[in-house]
């Protein structure tokens, strides 16, 4: 795939009013996922619930694409549809996770660096011929005492940088998730700092990698109180800190920015990101892209039957994934819910 053709998958992955679902769990946390809701967690029901989720009518409206994990990518609806297929027909675009987790960094107690760069070239011409036309790494960085290190952050912000590269060369659209977790106590401004240090480094890591910043997209958490802290900032606040930290560490040459929901509720994720658009000025346009915040109430009702619930579940993810469309272009209103 050409420069220009990387440039137009990412356009397309950041269209007005459009955001990507994320529905790339590893079998663990699918069957934490599972369990919560008393289904067991097989091959077939992955397949049965990812399935119903990406056969939602009307889904391409408001979902641009969808991160897959690997299995996912290589399975068919019981049609014999490929689910690549099945998001092609609908005009969402295929992505797949690449990384293969956060490990403990060698040296940093308490701090973690993502891992799956090796044998990662020959994978990413493997996705490119099954379908996926992007891909997704995330870093995990923790605010605790003392954490997170410069050590740390430069890790996780070379990784990012050198899996964003491979990417590229494979004609593949990275998107680059530096996640500062909401876990702990920490403040607002606690949060602004480290956040504003994480991207400072990924965009220096990225240039020194000749990344090219047209054909890439951020997924990055929110600038957001610490679920632990007294004092939790409001939505404008979110939206004020988040936006100006963005403006101050983020190249207007990005293709585009899609925010991870990183814990908070459905409502709140979408409240969040109606905020910041409903300022102007920024060079890129900002969306979505949730997983839990746009599956858990489909996950809820399918849970309580499968075969039974499939429609009911459907309504309810094209439910979350209008209201968030919305959010993007700035016109939500909590009285659509």
């Amino acid at each position: 795939m050409s420069s220009m053709e990387i440039v137009a998958v990412a356009n397309a992955m950041v269209a007005e009013g459009k955001g990507i679902l994320a529905i790339d769990e590893s079998t663990g946390t699918c069957q934490k996922r599972f369990d919560s809701i008393g289904v067991e967690c097989t091959e077939q029901s992955r397949r049965d619930y990812r399935g119903m989720l990406l056969s939602t009518p009307g889904l391409g409206d408001h979902i641009s694409g969808a991160i897959l994990y690997d299995e996912t990518l290589r399975q068919s609806s019981p049609d014999g549809t490929s689910f690549v297929e099945l998001m092609t027909q609908a005009g969402i675009l295929p992505g797949i996770k690449v990384d293969t987790g956060a490990h403990p960094l060698a040296g940093h107690p308490g701090e973690k660096v993502s891992e799956g760069l090796d044998g990662l070239r020959a994978r990413l011409d493997e996705y490119r011929s099954i379908g996926a036309r992007f891909a997704k790494w995330r870093a995990v960085i923790t605010i605790g005492e003392n954490i997170p290190t410069s050590a740390c952050i430069e890790a996780n912000t070379h990784a990012l940088a050198r899996y964003a590269a491979l990417c590229q060369e494979a004609g593949i659209v990275p998107i680059v998730e530096p996640e500062v977790l909401m876990d702990g106590t920490h403040s607002l401004d606690e949060c602004y700092e480290v956040s504003e240090a994480a991207l400072r480094s990924l965009f220096n890591q990225l240039y020194d990698q000749n990344v090219l910043l047209e054909g890439a997209i951020l997924k990055p958490s929110m600038v957001i109180s610490g679920a632990g802290a007294e004092q939790r900032a409001g939505i404008q606040e979110v939206a004020d800190a988040t936006a100006q930290c963005l403006l101050n560490s983020v190249p207007a040459a990005l293709a585009g920015v899609v925010f991870l929901s990183g814990g908070q509720s459905d409502e709140e994720a979408t409240a969040h990101l109606d905020a910041m658009n409903r300022s102007d000025g920024f060079p890129w346009p900002l969306s979505f892209s949730f997983g839990r915040a746009l599956q858990s109430p489909s996950l809820k009702v399918w849970g309580e039957n499968p075969e039974a619930n499939v429609s009911a579940a459907q309504d309810k993810l094209a439910h979350r994934a209008k209201m968030n469309g919305l959010a993007a272009t700035g016109s939500y209103e909590s009285a659509l819910e």
